[in-house]
């Protein structure tokens, strides 16, 4: 066997330097004056918290807050939300929590939705451990229901 790195070990370590860079260093965790969706949620089995705040502009988010304490994957996980939320309409942002929930499930995605996850996808590989799916999706789970009762982007 020769040394060096495969091409998945260099893909794996991508990957944990995003998420360890979201998780020390958090983006838009700054709170709104004035938010028109205040959530939080928490996970009582593991004691992760996340806690949302979006303004809106119409359908369009133009401001975000996001912060929490808990496990790595579960802020880190907040943070790329965090960072993917501006500008994004409701139904826009309803589509990435369904994308990250079949990534989390093992679906197959396409090239063209693994591009539209960008930095989002470095969370693929929590899938490998089944307890702490909960861990990254608890922000998005919080997003999903916040927008669907504030804006009736589910219906």
């Amino acid at each position: 066997m020769m040394g060096g790195t495969s091409g998945l070990d260099q893909l794996d370590e991508l990957y944990e330097s995003i998420i360890l860079d979201h998780y020390r260093n958090p983006r838009h965790t700054d709170l709104l004056d004035s938010p028109d969706i205040d959530v939080e949620a928490n996970n009582p089995f593991c004691g992760d918290e996340v806690h949302i705040q979006l303004e809106l502009d119409g359908d369009a988010v133009s401001g975000v807050s996001v912060s929490g304490q808990g496990c790595a994957i579960s802020q880190s996980s907040a943070s790329l939300l965090a960072e993917m939320l501006k500008g994004k309409s409701a139904s826009e942002a309803l589509e990435f929590v369904t994308l990250v929930r079949r990534m989390m499930r093992g679906d197959e995605l396409t090239e063209d939705e693994k591009d539209r996850l960008g930095d989002i996808l470095a969370l693929e590989g929590v899938k490998r451990f089944p307890v702490r799916i909960k861990c990254a999706l608890l922000s998005w789970t919080a997003l999903e229901d916040a927008l669907s009762e504030n804006v009736g982007a589910g219906s």
